[in-house]
């Protein structure tokens, strides 16, 4: 039946396939997932396998960043790069869903996305330093240190999270337990300042070089305070 599945179809079953809403921002819950939803049924019926799509979602990425560190900062820049960047976190929602309609899911398609994000939040930084080094006029040459603070707590919650889902132990469920509270709305809208969809359209802004690198210090500044939260839930979770 799956093989034979059309596009509504394989759009209707991804949306009772979805993993939980819990912890999740409101940008990816509302925008990035159904978006990758639509391109994960489409790639169904194209016949892409799970790891393709992760591959095209690296590639698109990666482009964009690569237009950041070589091209100089414009308006029509910023829009082509906004577009690369929301269009490769998609198809980064898609390849997960795509597994699961396939009933494909595996440890090397979770060892590539996994790898695949760690480089993409890693270059990210990368680039931004290399375009405030090469293009911008920065007051002070202290502003090239900042590119390394946010790869720094960006790298940090992303593997810091990754290993406490990977220690946690899964809580088992007590008889006759209630089902679980519905996601909250206050905590999806609180993590917003470090999602990365909001990360992306912080390029939007590259046009401009004070309003960029002013966005840029102010979600570093966020990032830098949730990992320090984060770090210490994690750790007593795990402790």
């Amino acid at each position: 039946m799956v093989g034979t599945m059309t596009f509504t179809a394989a759009l209707r079953e991804l949306r009772t396939a979805q993993k939980t809403s819990k912890g999740v921002s409101l940008y990816s819950r509302h925008i990035n997932r159904p978006l990758g939803r639509v391109l994960a049924a489409a790639a169904f019926r194209a016949g892409l396998t799970p790891n393709r799509v992760t591959l095209l979602s690296a590639l698109v990425s990666y482009a964009a960043l690569a237009a950041v560190a070589l091209l100089p900062p414009s308006w029509a820049l910023a829009a082509g790069v906004y577009a690369g960047l929301v269009l490769g976190f998609a198809l980064d929602s898609a390849d997960g869903q795509l597994a699961r309609l396939r009933r494909e899911s595996s440890a090397v398609g979770e060892w590539l996305d996994h790898v695949v994000d760690a480089a993409k939040i890693t270059a990210l930084h990368a680039v931004v330093l290399i375009t405030f080094y090469r293009h911008f006029d920065l007051p002070h040459d202290g502003w090239l240190l900042l590119p390394l603070l946010f790869q720094l707590a960006a790298v940090v919650i992303f593997f810091g999270g990754l290993l406490r889902e990977k220690l946690k132990p899964a809580p088992k469920p007590a008889p006759g337990a209630l089902a679980p509270p519905p996601p909250s709305r206050v905590r999806a809208v609180a993590l917003l300042p470090v999602d990365y969809g909001v990360l992306c359209a912080l390029f939007l802004l590259l046009g401009s070089q004070t309003a960029f690198r002013l966005g840029y210090l102010a979600l570093c500044a966020a990032y830098v305070l949730f990992c320090a939260a984060f770090l210490t839930k994690w750790f007593c979770e795990l402790r």
